[in-house]
């Protein structure tokens, strides 16, 4: 499998998972609103080192459910639930209601390279996120686990992480008072994207009877 599209896959998968806006673009943006880009880049790069260890060990637990398909049987559709359930919880259920995030005040470019590790650190979705997305991947044949398609899937998504935090870092500024940004439109965007996922794990699903 060409290298180059492998990457292109991780940095598309990545794009996807980091488009809603959470903990980590949110801060990005905030940091740089408040410190200055070059700070919120910091993070960033801060933020990206961690995504690529979490999404290599995304990839060598995918690997190793790729040899045993009667559990990724069973990890498909309990996935396929969650989905549907996160999707119609978004969707219809969830109240406008807006988030409170907090940051702590770090001033040194160093210290807010260590406060995006930290926080990455913490945000553990990506792991489950790229384990399924990777093992998706590989059942269309677009993956293989083999060691240099892993790096250069772990690059993308990194990349694909840092190219949507400095989407936000940039323009946040500018789409912060419209309606992308509202509570409502934040559950339509995680609901649209989980909704998607839902329709591609069906369509895998189906595909194995």
């Amino acid at each position: 499998m060409d290298i180059t599209f492998i990457f292109f896959l991780g940095l598309f998968i990545a794009l996807i998972g980091v488009i809603p806006p959470g903990l980590l673009n949110m801060t990005a943006a905030k940091i740089s609103l408040k410190e200055g880009h070059s700070r919120g880049i910091v993070f960033s790069i801060g933020v990206c080192i961690i995504v690529m260890v979490q999404t290599y060990i995304a990839t060598i637990f995918a690997r190793y459910l790729s040899n045993h398909p009667e559990v990724i049987d069973i990890l498909q559709r309990v996935a396929f639930v969650i989905f549907v359930l996160i999707t119609i919880y978004f969707l219809f259920i969830a109240k406008n209601q807006p988030a409170k995030q907090t940051t702590p005040k770090m001033r040194s470019k160093h210290s807010r390279f260590f406060h995006g590790i930290f926080l990455s650190s913490i945000n553990v979705f990506p792991i489950p996120y790229q384990a399924y997305m990777t093992i998706t991947l590989a059942s269309f044949g677009w993956l293989k686990f083999d060691q240099i398609s892993i790096i250069s899937y772990v690059a993308g998504a990194a990349s694909g992480t840092f190219v949507m935090l400095y989407v936000y870092i940039f323009f946040f500024d500018k789409i912060k008072e419209k309606s992308l940004t509202t509570q409502k439109n934040m559950n339509r965007i995680i609901g649209g994207i989980t909704g998607i996922i839902s329709i591609v794990t069906l369509i895998n699903i189906i595909k194995e009877f």
